[in-house]
């Protein structure tokens, strides 16, 4: 028997079905269930550890360091769960590998684009604190995302994109029939204004829980809808992959260097003392 304030079968939390000691301190994030094994398979060890529901996770290690892969399943309320749940087992850092759909004339399908925040769109964030506080990415997850992407010669974006609970009607798409209403006309172009890059449906959730649980949180999507041409395609997907584990390799080099220096935060001139 478990508390209903805190459902849990056994040691496992309810919806991950996760104890700790399951997933290593880095966690990718994806959205989508069938990109936790693509992620795992540029790992040198791997293993499924649980499967329930939208959530798959994966745990072994990627060029020796310790990392695992959660699924999130689409959206805000699932994503809540997910970072809810991993910061229950252990978890600190969390990546969100997903795919989004860009509204900047410079930004095309197969680009990536790496948050540095999130407009707060959705209404899962809206039940945790208010809507001012901001929906900020890591400032050590974002650098260790630009240091990968440049260092696998990836082209990306970074900038501020805005996550909605709706894939249609709250990203300026019709409904089915052609639904639509007034304020539908006006999002894109608002946002286009105020440099926001992209639509997608996870980040602003992830990242507002990640900062109030002290957590360290970033975002890496690629672009599979360009909005400004009208063109959809899955591409991108492999280089967010390459570029979210590379990126986990690479902060654990730095949290290894901030241990060595009982520093807490990263800064450049650490890596030349």
């Amino acid at each position: 028997m478990s508390s209903a304030k805190r459902p849990k079968l056994g040691k496992k939390v309810y919806h991950l079905m996760l104890k700790p000691g399951d997933v290593a301190p880095y966690v990718l994030l994806p959205g989508d269930p069938e990109r936790v094994p693509k992620i795992a398979n540029l790992w040198e060890e791997k293993r499924e550890v649980a499967r329930h529901r939208e959530y798959v996770t994966y745990t072994g290690r990627y060029k020796s360091v310790p990392i695992s892969a959660t699924s999130t399943g689409i959206g805000g309320p699932s994503a809540a769960i997910a970072v809810e749940e991993l910061a229950q087992v252990g978890v600190r850092t969390l990546i969100r590998v997903g795919s989004t759909g860009s509204i900047q004339k410079e930004i095309t399908v197969g680009d990536l684009i790496i948050a540095t925040g999130a407009v707060r769109l959705d209404g899962t964030s809206k039940q945790y604190v208010r809507s001012e506080y901001p929906a900020l990415a890591h400032y050590e997850v974002v650098l260790a995302l630009i240091e990968a992407a440049e260092t696998l010669g990836v082209r990306y974006h970074l900038g501020i994109i805005a996550s909605t609970d709706s894939f249609y009607t709250g990203q300026g798409r019709p409904g089915f029939s052609g639904y639509w209403q007034s304020w539908m006309n006006n999002i894109i172009p608002d946002l286009k204004r105020a440099n926001v890059l992209s639509f997608e449906m996870e980040a602003a959730t992830i990242l507002t829980l990640a900062n109030l649980f002290r957590l360290r949180a970033g975002c890496v999507c690629a672009v599979f809808a360009d909005r400004v041409r009208d063109i959809f395609e899955i591409k991108g997907e492999d280089d967010a992959i390459r570029v979210a584990n590379e990126a986990v390799k690479i902060l654990y080099e730095w949290d290894s260097i901030k241990d060595k220096n009982n520093k807490e935060h990263f800064y450049p001139s650490l890596t030349r003392q």
